[in-house]
């Protein structure tokens, strides 16, 4: 087959996107506004939450979460070894103790005996992560925060309400995934998605961030609290402050500034629309992958099955038997034939920022062992049908040398 240039994820930007843009140009009111209003409302409706936030990255809409539910020094919360650093470096930024956990053996998941056993008087708050879209066990996860009620102590008053751990999931990868029926976004107390240029539903850069109705709580109020946290703390935004005579306003905390514009809302909203059947797609893309590279041993995530339907979000393979060398080695070889992949990934205790934490991926050896032989192959809308048989015959044709 005549070679071929296949990016890893290149952003799948149609002609109605730019039109949304330049609409949104067009009418004079480029920051937060009623573009943005909309994609919340939207995306509130589709995953069946009262409320979202948009803002201007999954990890704003992480660690406005924590803020929410008031977690700051003496506090400790669980998140895997196995993730990004953006799962992890918003325990960090609120002041409060990572406690990273190692992955079950031979998979993405934490280990869930050892989460339950890392639990004490300090632990708020436990960061799931569905990787590559695909759903944690969220039954297990809560049947050990309801165990634990016991140990838990309560510091504001959105933690006494939820009164047991909080589980805040790290859903970047999920927008769209199911889990026993129900979306990604209604299923933990909190759920932060990722719009980055790399994820199947993209505004360049932005997140959004939604939360299971909490008994006592007003979700308007967790709005508005999301709203002044993302906005200096300002009592109006611009959108308020235009109407007639309606300029004043109030600084009511010195807080932050990550929210979303309206500009990157307009691409959000023609990916909207686009997006059942870049879902689809993806799925098929994955089938034919998987009938493709199973008969060779290759080991691959389940996007799925009867509990859960993933995003589809990440290609991530095992080859089984090879040194990390050899899977670089690998990951050359595919560049020389124009096919980029990846590695997700790389465990973060194996980063410096997290060494310097006291972290040491030696007490993480299943995280290790995941990453040693993984390699990413491209998945996105963007894949003609002839780019698919391509990635498939160059990646078997190579795997041929060492599986």
């Amino acid at each position: 087959m005549e070679k071929r240039t296949i990016s890893f994820s290149p952003p799948d930007i149609s002609e109605a996107e730019i039109n949304e843009v330049a609409e949104a140009l067009r009418s004079g009111w480029i920051t937060t506004g009623p573009r943005t209003k909309k994609l919340e409302k939207e995306i509130a409706g589709w995953i069946g939450t009262d409320k979202c936030v948009c803002l201007n990255s999954q990890t704003a809409c992480a660690e406005m979460a924590l803020h929410i539910l008031g977690i700051g020094k003496d506090d400790e919360v669980i998140v895997p070894a196995y993730t990004y650093t953006a799962s992890a470096s918003v325990i960090d930024h609120v002041g409060a103790k990572i406690v990273m956990i190692d992955s079950q053996k031979n998979s993405l998941e934490m280990d869930y005996d050892a989460v339950e056993a890392a639990i004490t008087e300090r632990t708020k708050v436990i960061i799931p992560v569905d990787l590559g879209g695909v759903p944690c066990d969220y039954d297990r996860i809560f049947e050990i925060v309801e165990r634990k009620k016991s140990l838990f102590k309560p510091s504001n008053e959105i933690q006494k309400a939820i009164g047991r751990i909080a589980i805040c999931a790290d859903t970047a990868h999920a927008f769209g995934t199911k889990w026993h029926g129900k979306m990604a976004g209604s299923i933990a107390d909190f759920s932060s998605f990722s719009f980055h240029a790399v994820k199947n539903l993209t505004t360049a850069e932005g997140g959004a961030l939604t939360w299971r109705t909490i008994n006592g709580i007003r979700n308007e109020d967790i709005y508005h609290q999301l709203q002044l946290l993302s906005l200096h703390g300002q009592s109006k935004d611009a959108l308020a402050k235009t109407k007639l005579g309606a300029w004043e306003y109030d600084i009511v905390g010195t807080w932050y500034k990550c929210n979303m514009t309206d500009v990157v809302a307009a691409i959000g909203l023609a990916q909207f629309e686009r997006y059942p059947g870049m879902l689809a797609r993806r799925k098929q893309i994955i089938g034919r992958y998987n009938a493709a590279f199973k008969p060779f041993g290759i080991e691959t995530l389940d996007h799925y099955n009867a509990e859960h339907e993933s995003s589809g979000h990440l290609y991530i393979t095992r080859v089984p038997g090879i040194t990390p060398e050899q899977r670089n080695e690998i990951i050359i070889k595919m560049a020389e034939q124009g096919v980029t992949c990846n590695v997700h990934y790389k465990p973060l205790p194996m980063h410096t920022a997290y060494k310097k934490l006291g972290f040491d991926i030696a007490n993480y050896p299943n995280a290790y062992a995941f990453f040693s032989n993984e390699i990413t192959l491209p998945l996105h809308t963007c894949l003609s049908d002839e780019d698919i048989e391509y990635v498939m015959e160059k990646y078997i044709g190579i795997l041929k040398e060492y599986v």
